[in-house]
């Protein structure tokens, strides 16, 4: 779940326990470019002050409008769009030709308020959990839910899904490690890091993360990877690192990374070889981790390491010179030919 979700959901709380009504706003369907995508929420107080965001502005601007004139009067849920002519998506900020669909849901009494503040604290407490909203009633269920499972509407029924949707095993509990995973609880995955060494492990104290001291290769068997989970190997640790890749490069895990430096990596995948993998799991390695951007302190490599693993998650197929390796070996045959330039 976007954080910035969960932050319009505390608003809602907020607003509803403090006895507002709201107007909740959630982006159902994008055709053509859109400024945010499926799912993102606004909520519009009754005064016109508003948390999240579903557009660029303009039609932030036009539901603020719509509350400030009107209030939020409207008894049950409905569905509309912006954009559907060019002069709209002008009018709108959407590309031309864009268009948007949003559920539009108001919230005012007791009961909407019990609702919100159940989904906020499951979320809180990391479930994964389906809201169902009847668009006829304006009644709204909650129950678990699966990975596999996202928005769903059929002018009947409009199914949102909250909670943390990825997760990420970090193996090593190291200072590197700390900051990665301050900055993945931010981005929304659900983290565990896995540490069998009690120097590291007795003096882990970062929040929002689930640390186990189980050695790698069972780690990573017990969690089940899936296509939404990623695999970050930071000891430095052959036997710990290994042990973690030889079992993550066999899972449907869209990421699997390792730190270490270009001959590091190299010797890493010759003794990966060693335990049977094929050449298309090997090659699903990331090594060296991150995308280079002259990272050196541990908060810097953090955040090229996260960079990577975010394109990968989003399904963009970063350059190579992009890449820590690619990006190296360009500039030492840059520098290699400078020098013979002068030669």
């Amino acid at each position: 779940m976007d954080s910035v979700n969960l932050e319009v959901l505390r608003a809602c709380q907020r607003w509803l326990g403090a006895g507002h009504r709201v107007l909740l706003v959630t982006v159902v369907k994008t055709w053509g470019s859109s400024p945010r995508p499926e799912g993102s929420m606004l909520v519009v107080r009754d005064d016109a002050v508003v948390s999240g965001s579903v557009s660029g502005g303009c039609i932030e601007d036009d539901l603020i409008e719509r509350v400030r004139r009107h209030g939020v009067t409207q008894m049950r849920p409905q569905s509309v769009r912006y954009g559907i002519s060019a002069d709209e998506a002008h009018r709108f900020g959407l590309p031309c030709g864009g268009t948007i669909e949003l559920v539009l849901e108001p919230l005012a009494d007791a009961e909407d308020a019990a609702g919100i503040a159940t989904l906020c604290q499951r979320v809180e407490a990391g479930q994964l959990v389906a809201r169902t909203l009847e668009m006829e009633t304006g009644t709204a269920t909650i129950t678990a839910a699966r990975v596999t499972e996202g928005l769903m509407f059929d002018d009947k029924r409009f199914v949102t899904i909250h909670g943390p949707r990825y997760r990420m095993l970090v193996i090593g509990a190291g200072q590197l490690s700390r900051y990665l995973c301050q900055i993945a609880t931010g981005l929304d995955y659900q983290v565990t890091v896995c540490d069998p060494r009690e120097e590291y492990t007795d003096v882990w104290d970062v929040p929002g993360t689930t640390l186990v001291r189980t050695m790698p290769d069972d780690t990573v068997l017990d969690m089940r990877l899936d296509e939404r989970s990623a695999v970050i190997a930071l000891t430095h640790d052959p036997k710990l690192d290994d042990l973690a890749l030889m079992e993550a490069l066999k899972t449907r895990a869209f990421y699997v990374g390792a730190l270490g430096s270009r001959r590091n990596n190299a010797a890493r995948r010759e003794r990966l070889r060693e335990f049977d993998l094929s050449d298309a799991e090997l090659a699903r390695l990331h090594g060296p981790v991150g995308i280079y951007i002259g990272s050196r302190t541990p908060p810097e490599i953090a955040v090229s390491i996260l960079a990577e693993v975010t394109a990968a998650k989003n399904g963009v197929s970063l350059p190579t010179l992009l890449q820590v390796e690619g990006a190296k070996a360009a500039r030492e045959l840059a520098a290699s030919a400078g020098s013979l330039c002068f030669a």
